[in-house]
Formats: C-alpha cells, sequence, structure tokens
C-alpha cells in the first residue's frame, strides 16, 4: 500500500504494543534479546518482536507462546528493512533472483525506475515479479527518459511538440495506474536532455495529480549545478509535488567546500514551500558511461581539445578518471586515465579524445568511475535532515556501491565518523525515505507493518566491496527478513524469495 502520507508517530518513536499476541492461533516467530531501534529516529528499546505471516504482529514486552520459533539477537541491533531510494539492482533481478548485492547490506527495498529510464511497461515488469519473485521487494518511477523515447524515437534531439507531450502524458498516466510512484528524470542524459523545463514540468504535473512525486538526476552536477538546483526548485514549484534530488553531489572541483551554500538554498525553498529533499550514496566517486564525457565537449566535438582541457582541470584530474571495463582495448581495464596516457606515450587530452572516439564508435558500453568528491561535502549533506540514503548499484556493477553502500554509510559516517547517530542514521534508510517515496507500511517496526527487518552488529558491521574488487559481501549483517521471510542468514542468501512489488496506491 503507498500513499502520501506517513504514519502517526507517537513521542520519540513510533507506537509500540507492548502485549502479548494471545488471540492469535497462528505460530510465529519471535526475536528476542534485541537492541530494537524502530526507524523513528528515537532511542532503542530492549523488547520483543513478533513476526506472523508477512506481518509484524507484536513489539513490546510479552513471552513467546510454545509454538513460536525464537530468534535470540544476543543484544544485536533489530531495525527495520533498509529502503534503496535510488536503485539499479533491478537491471538483472530476474536472472539473480537472491538478490546477494542488496540482502547482504541489509536492504530489504529496491526503488527502481532511476535516471529517466524504467522496465517499460511497468505493469508487465510487475507481473513477471508477482508470477517470479525476487528476494526484495520492488518498487519504481515512470522514467521521463523512457517516455520521450517511446513517443520521439530516434528523433529526440529537439524540444517535444505539444502534441507529443500530450502523448507522454498519455503514458505516464498508464504507468501511474500500473503503481509507479511517480516521475523520474536524468536530465543528464539523452534524450531528457534536449528537454525543456516546461516540457517537464507538465508530466511532473500528471505525476501530481496521482499523488506521485518527482525524483531527478539533474541537469547538471558539475559545470551547470546551481542553475540544475534553481530548475528542480521551479518543477517543484509550479508542479505543486515533491522533488528529490537524486544523488545529490558538488560534483566539480571548483565547487568543493560549498555544501552549506547549497543545504541554504535547499532550505530557502523549503521556507518557500517547495517540499524538496535528497538522497545520497556513501563514496567520493560516481559511475557512469564513459562517453558521458562527450556531452561536456563543445558541440559534443571529440576533436574540441579544450573540452578535453576543462574536463581535466575544472572538473577532476586524470588520476581521478578510473576505466574498470575499457572495452575497445581491455589491457586498460582498471588503469587511470593518467596511467593510460602513460602507457600510450601521449598527453593525457588527446588521450582522452582518442578513448572517446573509440568506445563511441563501439557502442558506448564502457563504463567509468570519477572521484569528484570531497568529503567534508559529502558528511554535510548526510547530515542534512532531509537527506537520506542511496545505493544507485547494481547487482554485478563495477562500483563498490552495489554490495556495500548501507553497510559503509553505518561502518564508516556512523560509527567511525559520528557524521549522524545510529538511530538517525537508521532512520535515513527505513521510515524517512518511505516517507519521501509514499510508501506506507514498511520502513518502521510497527505492529502491523510488513515483516521487513535486519538484524546486525553495529560494532562490526561494514563494507568490504572496493573498487578493484566491487562485488566483495559486507560483514555485520546476520539476518534480513524480507515480508517475514528469512532471505540472508550468517552470511549467505536462503533460497527464500518473499519478495513483492510496491505499487503506487491508485484511487
Amino acid at each position: 500500500m503507498i500513499k502520501r502520507i506517513l504514519p502517526l508517530l507517537t513521542g520519540a518513536g513510533f507506537a509500540l504494543t507492548a502485549c502479548a499476541p494471545g488471540d492469535s492461533t497462528r505460530a510465529g516467530t519471535v526475536i528476542v534479546n534485541a537492541r530494537v531501534i524502530d526507524g523513528s529516529g528515537g532511542p532503542s528499546r530492549e523488547v520483543n518482536v513478533r513476526l506472523e505471516g508477512d506481518r509484524i504482529a507484536a513489539v513490546g514486552d510479552f513471552e513467546p507462546s510454545a509454538e513460536d520459533s525464537v530468534v535470540d539477537a544476543d543484544g544485536l541491533v533489530l531495525a527495520p528493512g533498509f529502503i534503496d531510494v535510488h536503485s539499479h539492482h533491478d537491471s538483472r533481478l530476474l536472472e539473480l533472483p537472491e538478490a546477494l548485492a542488496a540482502v547482504n547490506q541489509g536492504i530489504t527495498t529496491i526503488v527502481a525506475g532511476q535516471d529517466g529510464g524504467h522496465q517499460y511497461p511497468l505493469g508487465e515488469f510487475f507481473a513477471q515479479l508477482d508470477g517470479s519473485p525476487a528476494a526484495v521487494n520492488v518498487a519504481s518511477y515512470a522514467g521521463f527518459g523512457t517516455l520521450r523515447e517511446e513517443v520521439m524515437g530516434e528523433d529526440y534531439q529537439r524540444l517535444a511538440t505539444p502534441e507529443e507531450i500530450g502523448e507522454m502524458k498519455d503514458l505516464l498516466r498508464a504507468e501511474l495506474d500500473a503503481g509507479a510512484l511517480g516521475l523520474s528524470s536524468g536530465l543528464e542524459y539523452d534524450p531528457g536532455s534536449f528537454s525543456s523545463t516546461e516540457e517537464v514540468v507538465e508530466l511532473a504535473r500528471v505525476a501530481a495529480s496521482h499523488s506521485g512525486t518527482y525524483i531527478s538526476h539533474i541537469r547538471s552536477e558539475d559545470r551547470y549545478f546551481w542553475e540544475a538546483i534553481e530548475e528542480i526548485i521551479r518543477i517543484g514549484r509550479e508542479a505543486d509535488l515533491p522533488v528529490q534530488v537524486t544523488h545529490m553531489k558538488l560534483a566539480m572541483n571548483n565547487w568543493w567546500g560549498q555544501a552549506e551554500r547549497l543545504l541554504t538554498r535547499l532550505d530557502e525553498a523549503r521556507a518557500s514551500g517547495v517540499e524538496i529533499t535528497a538522497d545520497i550514496y556513501p563514496y567520493r566517486a560516481w559511475s557512469t558511461s564513459f562517453t558521458w564525457f562527450t556531452t561536456v565537449f563543445p558541440d559534443r566535438d571529440l576533436d574540441r581539445r579544450d573540452g578535453a582541457e576543462y574536463i581535466l582541470t575544472d572538473l577532476m584530474s586524470p588520476d581521478d578518471i578510473l576505466l574498470p571495463d575499457f572495452l575497445p582495448e581491455p589491457a586498460y581495464n582498471g588503469l587511470t586515465l593518467a596511467e593510460i596516457a602513460e602507457v600510450r606515450g601521449a598527453d593525457v587530452e588527446t588521450t582522452l579524445m582518442d578513448l572517446l572516439k573509440a568506445d563511441t564508435e563501439m557502442g558506448s558500453e564502457s563504463s567509468m568511475i570519477g572521484f569528484a568528491m570531497d568529503e567534508p561535502d559529502i558528511e554535510a549533506i548526510m547530515a542534512w535532515p532531509h537527506a537520506v540514503i542511496c545505493s544507485d548499484g547494481g547487482l554485478d556493477g563495477s562500483h563498490p556501491r552495489g554490495f556495500g553502500a548501507f553497510t559503509r554509510f553505518l561502518g564508516h559516517y556512523v560509527r567511525d565518523r559520528s557524521v549522524v547517530s545510529l538511530e538517525e542514521g537508521i532512520r535515513k534508510m527505513t521510515s524517512l525515505s518511505a516517507q519521501h517515496l509514499g510508501i506506507t507500511e514498511r520502513g518502521a517496526i510497527q505492529e502491523g507493518y510488513h515483516a521487513d527487518l535486519v538484524l546486525f552488529d553495529p560494532e562490526t558491521v561494514t563494507d568490504r566491496s572496493t573498487y578493484e574488487d566491487p562485488q566483495v559481501r559486507s560483514v555485520g549483517i546476520e539476518k534480513v527478513w524480507v515480508n517475514g521471510e528469512l532471505v540472508f542468514d550468517g552470511g549467505e542468501t536462503t533460497g527464500n524469495r518473499p519478495g513483492r512489488p510496491i505499487r503506487r496506491e491508485t484511487s
């Protein structure tokens, strides 16, 4: 069930019902001796939690019945399952339904349809998941880029006509009726990069009319970053719907140290009535297609040396551009641009232009990792009260975030760096995420909620995935339940696949 409201909170935490499930004749699972952090941001409690079917049946001071299965948590933390608000774990989910990358870091719900692209048509994708479930729950946005491509085909390097916008709006209504959370965009990528703000506003109004939200990889995360922030604020104001800056970052050397400026502007927008929020992944590096760099060259002309000079002077250094899988020349896999230039005996600008031309000719399939963010900015954005955590990761990707984003946040930023308290950190991965998405009955340990839970050791939890070996499992996550069934236990997946599509509620 999905709505645009949160359940009522009580005191410092969610209401906890201290009662025994004595009126139930069903055997359940009772988790005892846990330090329960319920997702509200309130302090931990030493209470028992009873699961019955796919729901939390009771939370409080009660004794298990003789028929119940008992799990002794031995003092570990029991939290709501983590909600990954920007995920690409859906890309091979039908092939890898146990979703090891997600569940090993405590993720129980992934939110797909990001950066303007989604599994189309959404109703068919959800039907596949109904028939062949995965280990995790799946929600999705409808992608603006997907809709634009469906209507405009290859003729997208222009503004859409009013008639085409009308067709896109009709397609969006169908995807919202199928359960999409709202509209996503990737305005830095084709085909969305050729759209006008007015075009996006028109579609965002459709999402608003269905009580949906808007999430965006904004039009620029570097050179035109501040203009892109103003654009998403405008979209939120004119379409009158909540908007989220996804994987928010200051991804340009020249902008480092300006997190306070950014958060002040977002707070001003919120004060003026725009419900703007953000999500962030806990890494200095982003990852995307290597040929994304072509969008930075003037007129996308890869013979323009000034484009290469700008990238390597103002955006990031040659040492900060890593190619994990360069398809035209696999010998370069795992090398930085600086290292490749040395191997080739060429300057870095010429090397960048030549590699981009080669990858474009082969279909632009190579990926890159760019170390473009600064730690103080990352921590400031994380601590913002309206920021939540995401992975932006995949089941078999080349960035360590796919296997370790949430455990890295818990280990490095919460425990080691004390960026936020453990209780607040969990809220940023659970109930606050559910609020931003418009999902109810998940994201909290509360009677009647779906039994999505994670049991972990706060003293040892951490990521182990690296840029050199990105698919190494995390440590410290002991057990993960999805809809009441154990999907991860003692470092291994269980084979259970109780995940469900999460559809936005339609009226």
